[in-house]
């Protein structure tokens, strides 16, 4: 496990979210990317807000396309290394999109039914969106917003987001 600043990064857990996204909704035109590293991006942060504790632990930067996952690159050469994942670009109108196929049943070992369960939320919230819409939607939450370029995203920053992005509910005594 890596560590940046209070953050503690669980590889094996961010390697089985991502295989599992990927098996749920890889397969959609849709699907690239950008797509992936915001589905990623609001399943760690909402699940932050949700329990007060990280998800994976990954660390986002704040990039012009919206918030990027640090490890992405890294952990998707250990899928494809392990067979458990399909890389190749497809031409989408005038950009070439990176498509992500699941080859094998994701292990979800590591994770819990609560975490799944958020998983799933985003991708149903996320999942019709390209990549131009999820990155503009991005760029409205609030630990995006309050987030220097290039720089690390706060995960605390959820607790300040508005009604479009915050998914707890929040009483009188929070």
């Amino acid at each position: 496990m890596d560590e940046i600043g209070d953050i503690e990064f669980d590889k094996e857990k961010f390697k089985q979210t991502l295989h599992y996204i990927i098996s749920q909704c890889g397969h959609l035109e849709n699907i690239g990317k950008t797509v992936l590293y915001k589905i990623l991006y609001f399943s760690d942060f909402d699940y932050y807000e949700l329990y007060e504790e990280n998800l994976t632990g990954e660390v986002y930067r704040k990039l012009p396309n919206g918030p990027a996952p640090v490890h992405f690159e890294e952990v998707m050469e250990e899928l494809e290394a392990e067979g458990k994942i399909n890389h190749f670009p497809v031409k989408s109108g005038d950009f070439i999109q990176q498509k992500f196929l699941s080859c094998k049943e994701p292990n979800l070992v590591l994770l819990s039914g609560k975490e799944i369960r958020t998983i799933g939320r985003v991708i149903a919230k996320c999942f019709s969106m390209n990549a131009r819409q999820i990155s503009a939607f991005s760029h409205e939450d609030m630990p995006y917003k309050a987030t220097k370029d290039r720089e690390i995203i706060d995960y605390e920053m959820v607790f300040y987001r508005n009604l479009l992005f915050s998914v707890r509910e929040y009483g009188e005594d929070d």
